[in-house]
């Protein structure tokens, strides 16, 4: 039994007793993908908690089986999802870091400083560029390259069928590509 179906498995059993390992299992991640989503820290933080929020009055209204059943990471990016929209809607999204260490520098930094300062140019770049996509394309994206979620997860997250998360994953890179091409042309 892998964890998440141990997970799901207990909030069957006891969900009030199990919820604690859900928040501490996805905190991290839903924030980090809220973050990206937003790029403002304070609304991630706020639209965390509201998922996890409405996470666990969801799951109190499910019966036992159907809690079971449940897949669990792909519902909660949903919940995450559709908070961020609820919480940006007509907001512009900020410039955000891909790996959410800006100001982190490697140990190699002494070792070739230019070479540090170039990927970290390149990593701001393609953190803006990312944020500039239109938003069907920036969460498929995010949710397939920087969260690691499959194909089938992400289309149950966007409520997409899997083409058209394949198709907008494929359109978004190829977005990204252009949008970096033009980038280091124009320097």
């Amino acid at each position: 039994m892998n964890d998440e179906s141990a997970l799901t498995a207990a909030l069957a059993a006891d969900l009030d007793g199990s919820y604690e390992r859900v928040v501490l299992g996805f905190q991290d991640r839903l924030y980090a993908f809220a973050l990206r989503m937003c790029g403002d820290a304070r609304d991630a933080e706020e639209i965390t908690q509201d998922a996890f929020v409405r996470a666990h009055r969801a799951l109190a209204r499910y019966p036992p089986e159907r809690r079971r059943a449940l897949a669990l990471r792909a519902w909660l990016y949903r919940i995450t999802l559709n908070a961020t929209r609820n919480r940006v809607r007509g907001k512009r999204p900020p410039m955000v870091t891909l790996d959410g260490a800006a100001g982190e520098v490697p140990a190699e930094a002494s070792a070739r400083p230019a070479a540090v300062l170039e990927r970290a140019e390149r990593a701001r770049t393609l953190a803006r560029l990312v944020a500039a996509l239109p938003h069907r394309y920036r969460a498929a994206v995010v949710l397939r390259h920087v969260e690691g979620l499959s194909y089938a997860e992400i289309a149950g997250v966007l409520a997409q069928p899997e083409g058209t998360v394949k198709a907008n994953v494929h359109r978004g890179l190829g977005l990204l590509r252009r949008a970096l091409g033009e980038e280091e042309d124009a320097r």
